[in-house]
């Protein structure tokens, strides 16, 4: 039991980071808390990604040259879910970018970033209209 729990600790650490993530997002509510949240549990998805594509002992394969001969290809690492995660760390980024621009404009319209109190502005905004 404790060989399986200590053989996967990358997922343990993963599991509690997108824990940490949704937790963040769902009941906190200051919506730059729940921003840290959504970015935290990007982070968690990347990783799993990453700890799931590794092994213990691999490479990276590589083109041998002349007269060399191809070892086990067994060991070599699969380097598509290396680079999509680079592709999902881009996206990651912009999304968070996109989504703080606009909690700075929703803070200098509303003048409170509390989503509670932000409903209840943006409802009276409404019934003013």
């Amino acid at each position: 039991m404790i060989e399986q729990i200590l053989g996967h600790y990358a997922y343990w650490f993963v599991f509690l980071l997108l824990t940490i993530g949704l937790y963040g997002m769902i009941l906190k509510r200051n919506l730059v808390k729940k921003l840290i949240g959504m970015t935290i549990f990007q982070v968690s998805v990347i990783l799993f990604y990453i700890a799931a594509s590794s092994k213990w002992g691999g490479t990276v394969p590589v083109l041998l040259g002349h007269g060399e001969h191809t070892p086990d290809t067994g060991i070599y690492i699969n380097p598509l879910p290396h680079t999509l995660m680079l592709t999902a760390i881009v996206v990651g980024v912009a999304t968070a970018g996109v989504a703080f621009a606009l909690v700075i404009t929703i803070f200098r319209r509303y003048h409170t970033l509390n989503e509670p109190d932000l409903l209840k502005k943006m409802k009276e905004g409404d019934d003013a209209s």
